[in-house]
């Protein structure tokens, strides 16, 4: 199984109503193919009430074991449903990393 499957599987236990989860390591200095480098974008009821630093506590927890292994580095966008629809559906793009693109 794929890192990025191994991801969205393990994020699905929070039951999200959108989920995206972006292999970005093509964006960075890594060989062709890497699972090092995501993004996730996750809307969940299970993040009401919960201040930002908790609910990256929460996807840490979860991918304590991709952390400490393959994934060097995981933006996270997390947003109620209600924030989702704030903010029409939109998260931040990604910064381009600098010596980035791949090889």
């Amino acid at each position: 199984m794929s890192v990025q499957a191994r991801i969205e599987e393990k994020l699905a236990t929070l039951e999200p109503v959108e989920m995206t989860v972006e292999n970005e390591s093509h964006m960075h200095h890594v060989p062709p193919d890497s699972e090092t480098h995501f993004k996730v974008t996750l809307v969940s009821e299970r993040f009401a009430g919960l201040m930002p630093v908790k609910r990256h506590q929460l996807i840490y927890s979860l991918l304590a074991d991709e952390l400490a292994g393959p994934v060097h580095a995981l933006a996270l966008h997390l947003y109620t449903p209600q924030q989702w629809s704030t903010r029409g559906g939109v998260r931040p793009d990604s910064p381009h990393c600098r010596g980035g693109g791949g090889q």
